[in-house]
């Protein structure tokens, strides 16, 4: 996935964003997505994640 950081910057528009964890199959992943803009998502393995407190 390539990164467009002007796109948005151009449009001014603030967008919508979501978190959830997907826990198809073996692996949950926690996946990040601005809902309001097509392929605009992340996701990586909770066992990458860490925590709010553990990460201060």
């Amino acid at each position: 996935m390539v990164s467009d950081a002007t796109s948005m910057a151009a449009t001014g528009t603030a967008g919508e964003v979501m978190a959830a964890v997907d826990e198809a199959g073996s692996e949950s992943r926690l996946v990040i997505a601005d809902i309001s803009q097509d392929g605009a998502w992340v996701s990586a393995s909770m066992d990458a994640t860490r925590d709010l407190e553990a990460w201060r």
